[in-house]
This record gives structure tokens, sequence and C-alpha cells, in this order.
């Protein structure tokens, strides 16, 4: 296994911890442990497609793990802020359902006539930083709030509110621009 598959495959056993550590409140500092491993799993998420382009090291098997990966670790975050009550289920339900529809037409488009393979556009880009950000700043704010007993709790709330919306609009966005460059590959004539 190359080092940009090992980068990649870090980032989806560094999921189970930060779900541990987002959810066990009797962990000392637990938002600062989950704000590290998920800045950490980020970071390699940065890392493993420019070393797996620069240095010939782009394989089957980091093509799909690598969204794979990131849709991991993005909904394993997402849920347990509604478990936190930091966002509400809707939230989700919009990014889930965008990436789902996104694979499909993309497991559709590389099993067509054309074996096209649909790359990811700015829109969706855009949207994965702003989600990113946007889950890095929240558990910032957790750690503020809960573990440091700043007590930020409407700001916090309002803050991440603002962010989660804001991935979520461009969310949808980023799914309709892909529907419509995709929409051969989705005519329900075919």
């Amino acid at each position: 296994m190359n080092l940009a598959n090992k980068l990649t495959l870090f980032r989806v056993i560094i999921v189970p911890f930060f779900v541990l550590f987002m959810s066990i409140e009797a962990i000392p500092y637990r938002f600062l442990w989950a704000l590290i491993l998920f800045a950490l799993a980020s970071i390699t998420d940065l890392f493993d497609g420019k070393i797996a382009r620069k240095y010939n090291m782009v394989t089957d098997f980091g093509k799909f793990l690598d969204p794979l990966a990131d849709k991991i670790l993005v909904m394993a975050a997402l849920v347990c802020f509604v478990e936190l009550g930091w966002t509400h289920a809707w939230v989700v339900f919009v990014i889930l359902a965008r990436e789902f529809l996104v694979s499909g037409i993309r497991l559709v488009a590389a099993s067509s006539e054309k074996k096209a393979v649909i790359p990811a556009n700015m829109w969706g880009k855009v949207k994965t930083a702003v989600t990113m950000g946007a889950i890095v700043i929240s558990i910032f704010l957790g750690f503020l709030n809960d573990d440091l007993m700043l007590w930020i709790g409407v700001a916090a709330q309002f803050i991440r509110d603002i962010l989660l919306y804001l991935s979520a609009l461009l969310t949808v966005i980023s799914g309709v621009v892909y529907c419509v460059d995709a929409r051969e590959f989705i005519d329900p004539s075919k």
C-alpha cells in the first residue's frame, strides 16, 4: 500500500476515536481531543491526493476510498452534532442526500458506455471546504463552552447555525450544478 492510500486509510481509522471523544462526556477536554483528530484527518485529506498525483501513486483503491473516507468523517461529525443538539437533523439529511445523489451519478457515469469519471467541480470543493471549516469551528466552540466552561452557549449556537446552514445551502447548490453537468447520465428516457 502506498503512502497516499495509507493517509486515506488513516483518516478512516481516526473516525471511531473522533466519535468516542465527541460522545463521552466523562473524557476531560473531549472536544479538544475531537478537534485535534478532526483537524488531523482533514489535513490528511489535503495531502493524500496531492501526494498520489505528484508521485504517480493514483490507484483504484485510492479513488474508491478517498471520497468514502471524506463522507465517513463528515457524516460522523454531523451525526454527533445532532446528538449534541448542535444542529438539526434536516441539515444532516440535506448533506447526506446530496452525497448519495452524487455518488449514484458517478456510479452510473462510470458504468456507462463512456466509462466517464466525473470529477469534483468548484462548487463541490467550496462546499467541502465550508463544511470542514464549519465542523472545526463548531467543535472549537464546544471546547470553549463545555471543556473550558466559558459560557458562550447562545452565541456558539448562533455561529454553528449560520455556518451549518451555509454548508447546507452550498451542498444544495453543488448538487444541482452536479446534476446539470451530468444530465446526460441521468436522462430518464435511457
